[in-house]
């Protein structure tokens, strides 16, 4: 005799229903998107624009014709690509140093006990108020004393050591137990190793934060890199679009195109590290004590 046997009915899940509150935040939400969105469409809707119709077309986004042209005159007009390689590197190996700076000081305002930690961290605090255009003389007189004036080094060092890269991972060290550390320690691990094989593995997200603010602070600097260069195959990408201006006038297609292509690079970074980004922000600045 065989029993024949039932599988239990499986009750549906009973659907959320949105509410209206809900509706119009997502509603207001894409909204701002847009709002944010536009100048990006705008830039790259007038990159495809003849020039003469840059501003006579009015807020049209579509001018008479698609100017594809304005990609390679941009590209010949200067010599843009040599200039995208240097602010690449100049971005890349500044962001770099960076990390590396902030990582070190942050492991030492947190970790290390000594006289004068509060003070000095304070001080060190102090001088993310101060704008760049103040210290731009100072700078300057520093890098002719030591002979890095028009040099790849000037356009590197002198900004790879401020205090807002130390700050975030300070606070996320301050919040993580020290508990791995003293293991290491305890296996006999130098405090250099510990850092770098136990310490550094859970900053990735602050550390992806830093690189990435780092690395478009480098991207668009322009008044550094103005004042310390004047060779002009060491120029960078802000230096570079301004050679689309002149004295009759602005090429403003070419021009829409090489800010468009100088867009690219930046976007890419932060959307590769999009997740870190996201993890860094939301809980590296506010831990710790």
């Amino acid at each position: 005799m065989t029993a024949e046997t039932e599988s239990p009915a499986v009750e549906a899940a009973p659907r959320r229903r949105t509410t209206p509150s809900q509706v119009l935040s997502r509603v207001l939400i894409c909204l701002v998107g847009l709002v944010f969105l536009f100048p990006f469409l705008w830039m790259i809707a007038t990159s495809l624009k003849p020039t003469e119709e840059v501003f006579a077309s009015g807020t049209s986004l579509l001018g008479s014709r698609i100017e594809w042209s304005n990609y390679t005159e941009a590209w010949t007009a200067i010599p843009f690509g040599r200039i995208l390689v240097n602010s690449f590197a100049i971005a890349l190996l500044g962001a770099l140093l960076t990390v590396t700076v902030s990582v070190l000081s942050a492991y030492a305002f947190s970790r290390f006990r000594f006289r004068g930690r509060a003070a000095l961290f304070g001080a060190f605090l102090a001088t993310m108020v101060l704008p760049q255009e103040v210290l731009i003389i100072p700078l300057y007189l520093m890098m002719q004393q030591t002979g890095l004036v028009n040099s790849y080094p000037a356009l590197i060092l002198p900004f790879a050591f401020g205090a807002f890269g130390t700050f975030l991972i300070r606070q996320f060290l301050l919040s993580l137990p020290p508990d791995y550390e003293e293991a290491a320690t305890i296996d006999g691990a130098s405090r250099l190793r510990t850092l770098v094989s136990v310490v550094v593995p859970l900053l990735r997200a602050p550390i992806a934060v830093v690189f990435v603010f780092a690395f478009i602070e480098y991207w668009g600097s322009f008044l550094w890199p103005l004042i310390i260069v004047n060779d002009a195959s060491m120029a960078t990408v802000p230096i570079g679009l301004q050679m689309f201006s002149g004295e009759r006038g602005t090429d403003w297609g070419p021009m829409m195109a090489a800010v468009t292509l100088v867009v690219l690079p930046s976007l890419l970074i932060v959307i590769l590290l999009q997740k870190q980004l996201q993890q860094g922000v939301s809980m590296g600045g506010f831990g710790g004590r």
